[in-house]
């Protein structure tokens, strides 16, 4: 099936609507004027342009019978499948199966930014290309199987290109992903082993994402599937995973505070639909939350707009090391802002030393090595204590999305303490002794 235009794919009665078995997922509706779509790929609304996302039919009934059976589920994604766009036999499928990674209570890392209440890292590193960006392409491979793509691709500052790349090669999918030319080697590596197309694209994130938004229109990309474009909806859908093994792993209950990066702001306003979800469903107690957003200084959009106290966020030329999260234009900033204000939370930036610094902080307390944006999260979480935002005293989760041995630029001149001759005299010599 074609990857159609917005203005087309998006009417109602299109030749996918009611064909497809996505689970609970009913339909389509417009975050921004309501209008309800039939399931198919498409991702904005053709009344008012707004974002599409999915609308469910989620079990109702006892709680602690849903409880139960997500327990009993596989350790990964597919526990949390009556909650998601997925087939109910999707766990027979192949599949990364990313998912269920550590909730790291990080009580070292707690003494150095002066925590006296609870502190944990969601340590995504742990899926298997080593970045969240695994859980998105989980879900976004199901859509991709149910409308009959046989391409999957991409625009991608490095993690979902090789999270593409990965699954595409597991579940039988050709793929052909597209980055900005300059993006840190362990990425375009990462991204390349796995046997498909990776085309570096002369210009950032933001041109790399113009470029595919033309293709998605053109025959060129017959068969297609762009993960995070015309399957986006689902694709983000993903995201929510965070928040429900964050409940889970805290024994059903919802932490006070998350401090959560922003790349395009779709996992932070995802991970606040699934903690809003377990709260319908009476899987957790409701009670207050705070949601924190992080961003690099030279990519800082969303932590402008914020401060400024705007309702639109302006674009803006990323220059930061944090390419993870280099975007620019990010599409659910407004929706960011929202939250953030909703929940009493706030977003702020650092810059590239304070990203380095953060970095080297949670690897030396937890033996933790975060890429960028991991740096860029533990390095806001420090400023906002110190700058009294953030209430030291309550129970703080920290997100680090992905593994440093991606972003070994960043930390370059790390290495050997001493080179010494293999002698007990020069190692005393030395002053290591």
């Amino acid at each position: 099936m074609a990857a159609q235009s917005v203005a087309t794919s998006a009417a109602p009665g299109s030749e996918t609507a009611g064909s497809v078995d996505l689970g609970p997922a009913t339909g389509l509706s417009c975050r921004e004027c309501g209008t309800r779509f039939e399931l198919g790929p498409i991702f904005a609304c053709v009344e008012c342009f707004g974002p599409l996302e999915v609308a469910y039919e989620l079990p109702t009934g006892d709680p602690e019978a849903l409880r139960a059976a997500i327990e009993a589920g596989p350790n990964n994604i597919w526990r949390y499948a009556p909650l998601l766009p997925v087939p109910a036999d999707v766990a027979s499928k192949p599949s990364l199966n990313p998912g269920f990674t550590k909730l790291v209570d990080a009580q070292n890392l707690a003494k150095e930014l002066g925590v006296t209440g609870k502190l944990y890292v969601k340590d995504d590193s742990g899926n298997p290309t080593h970045s969240f960006k695994d859980r998105v392409v989980a879900i976004a491979v199901e859509a991709a199987r149910a409308f009959g793509y046989t391409t999957l691709s991409c625009s991608s500052t490095g993690n979902l290109a090789g999270a593409v790349g990965a699954a595409a090669a597991r579940a039988g999918f050709r793929s052909c992903v597209f980055i900005p030319h300059d993006l840190e080697q362990g990425k375009v590596v990462m991204a390349g082993v796995y046997g498909g197309d990776l085309v570096g694209i002369e210009g950032n994130y933001d041109d790399v994402n113009r470029f595919c938004s033309e293709l998605i229109g053109d025959p060129l990309g017959e068969g297609w599937g762009f993960v995070n474009v015309n399957l986006r909806p689902y694709y983000g859908e993903g995201s929510k995973t965070l928040a429900y093994e964050i409940c889970e792993q805290l024994g059903w209950q919802l932490p006070d505070q998350l401090v959560i990066p922003i790349a395009s702001g779709s996992q932070l306003t995802k991970i606040d639909k699934g903690l809003q979800e377990l709260i319908k469903l009476g899987l957790v107690e409701d009670k207050p939350y705070k949601i924190f957003g992080a961003q690099a200084e030279g990519c800082s959009p969303v932590s402008t707009a914020f401060k400024a106290g705007h309702d639109v966020v302006r674009p803006q030329k990323p220059n930061t090391i944090a390419k993870s999260l280099a975007i620019g234009n990010p599409a659910d900033g407004p929706y960011v802002l929202d939250i953030a204000r909703r929940t009493g939370g706030f977003v702020e930036d650092v810059d590239d030393e304070q990203v380095v610094e953060a970095i080297r902080i949670l690897a030396q307390t937890e033996g933790i090595f975060a890429e960028t944006a991991g740096g860029v999260t533990v390095g806001v979480t420090k400023k906002l204590i110190e700058n009294g935002v953030l209430d030291p005293s309550l129970t703080t989760v920290v997100l680090n999305t992905g593994d440093g041995l991606k972003t070994l630029e960043a930390v370059a001149g790390t290495g050997q303490t001493a080179t010494i001759r293999p002698s007990l005299d020069a190692f005393r010599a030395a002053g290591l002794a």
